[in-house]
């Protein structure tokens, strides 16, 4: 019988370790599973937790040039050696020992869990160790050193997907995976992110919709900085769900970067965890609307380590297992004794943000009209322009 969800954790994968300053903390990942587990969605009987083995050069040469390769495994042997022309041995991807082996293993995870979900093993994959999408095809690039995301999508085009989309919550452009894609007409890019006039890597603009044989297939939602929950939501229910529908794709990947939470140190949004659990949710759903169910779901970026990324992950983790956690759910004393003792942080008290006096997270539907006053509605409005006559869909009202 498949399982309902395959997982991907072993303590291995904290060995992804850009040293003790770095905003990619492996400790957000040992954080996550850890709160997993202290939940019960690790010990779910439909729940299978698995690790990966590195993936071999010839995997990773479907999307990364040898040469590339071969520079990530001389600067995982000798750091020093690192070849800045291949965006190694810089402050966003300093070298270590074993950053070769580290960063393969994250991307084979990701492949296993697209091969489990197309082959019928699992119902839905969860890998929120990966979610790499800045990775080029011939360099690192902010925080990523192999495009997970690519390879994994690769491989189901390999293997008899005709269509696949590809959303990307992160608050940062997906554009490693944009690249590898962009005159790929199998492949739907969806990225909703913070404008590239603020933030890293200065790219994604609703005019970027794809190469000459794939024209509409790259949609980009660029946003204001100082979003918070209602616009948030609404813009990715008014592109990416209709886009996503009009598309009916094989397989549904989505990248769950948690970078837009308030507390993030690296951006600029207001999102709280959740609107961050109601995405999911919501991309979930979608899974099952429009190809029967088959959902890979991924991590990503988010620096806040111990209040956001391991209960955002948790929430993605259980909806997958199809037994969500309430956001109003006591995060367990045990894991937050854990937390104090190892940061000397309480670690939040609920697994939500939002208290019964905020009342549920609310956005308002695009059909209940556009206003051209709204910064939010204008940042929309320019990329359901760009690419919504392309895939037979009406401006104003799909």
């Amino acid at each position: 019988m498949p399982s309902q969800a395959r997982v991907i954790w072993d303590p291995s994968f904290t060995k992804y370790d850009f040293g003790p300053t770095h905003p990619m903390a492996p400790i957000r990942l040992d954080l996550t599973a850890r709160l997993c587990a202290a939940l019960g969605v690790f010990d779910n009987d439909e729940v299978e937790v698995v690790g990966a083995e590195p993936a071999t050069d010839e995997v990773l040469s479907r999307v990364h040039d040898l040469g590339y390769i071969a520079a990530v495994r001389a600067a995982s042997q000798d750091p020093s050696s690192a070849d800045g022309s291949y965006g190694l041995g810089t402050e966003d991807d300093p070298a270590y020992v074993g950053i070769h082996e580290a960063s393969a293993r994250i991307a084979s995870g990701s492949l296993d869990v697209c091969r489990a979900v197309w082959e019928g093993e699992a119902a839905h994959g969860v890998n929120f160790c990966g979610g790499l999408h800045h990775a080029m095809p011939a360099k690192a690039s902010g925080f990523c050193i192999y495009n997970d995301i690519a390879l994994g999508i690769a491989w189901l085009l390999d293997h008899g997907a005709q269509r696949v989309a590809y959303v990307d919550v992160d608050v940062h452009h997906g554009d490693g995976v944009e690249r590898v894609f962009w005159d790929d007409p199998r492949v739907l890019t969806v990225s909703l992110h913070e404008t590239g006039r603020a933030l890293f890597p200065g790219t994604g603009w609703p005019t970027d919709i794809g190469g000459a044989n794939a024209t509409g297939m790259a949609v980009n939602v660029s946003l204001p900085p100082g979003l918070a929950d209602a616009g948030w939501l609404r813009a990715l229910h008014a592109t990416a769900m209709p886009l996503v529908r009009a598309f009916r794709p094989d397989v549904l990947v989505t990248q769950h970067g948690c970078d837009t939470h308030a507390e993030d140190p690296l951006a600029h949004f207001a999102v709280t965890v959740d609107a961050q659990r109601s995405a999911a949710d919501a991309l979930h759903r979608l899974s099952h609307e429009v190809c029967g169910g088959r959902w890979v779901a991924l991590g990503g970026g988010g620096y806040e380590v111990v209040n956001v990324v391991p209960r955002t992950w948790t929430h993605l983790t259980a909806i997958a297992a199809h037994t969500p956690i309430k956001a109003s759910t006591a995060v367990p004393q045990g894991w937050r004794d854990h937390v104090n003792q190892l940061t000397g942080r309480p670690g939040p008290v609920r697994m939500g943000d939002l208290t019964a006096e905020d009342g549920p997270v609310w956005w308002r539907s695009w059909d209940m009209g556009y206003d051209p006053g709204n910064v939010v509605d204008r940042a929309v409005m320019a990329t359901r322009q760009a690419v919504f006559p392309l895939h037979g869909l009406d401006v104003y009202f799909d």
